[in-house]
């Protein structure tokens, strides 16, 4: 199982997620927690996969994040404990 990629991340996904994050009024607070989750350098699924936090949801596709969801929005892939 793959780890999260954390360096060279394509500048548009990049931009894509602080987008995501700022139209979906994603808090301080919970960005914080998918930090503190990502630092932690956790291994994810093959595939598409999704983490919920407090707040906020994360989706990936194998090693990459490739956005955040309201809580209240439906997540595709494999839920990560």
């Amino acid at each position: 199982m793959p780890k999260i990629q954390r360096t060279g991340l394509p500048r548009e996904l990049l931009r894509h997620i602080h987008e995501r994050a700022t139209e979906r009024e994603i808090s301080r607070e919970s960005l914080e927690q998918v930090l503190f989750w990502v630092v932690s350098n956790p291994t994810v699924p093959d595939g598409q996969w999704f983490k919920r936090f407090d707040g906020v949801t994360l989706c990936g596709n194998g090693p990459l994040i490739l956005t955040v969801l309201d809580p209240g929005m439906i997540a595709v892939g494999t839920e990560v404990s």
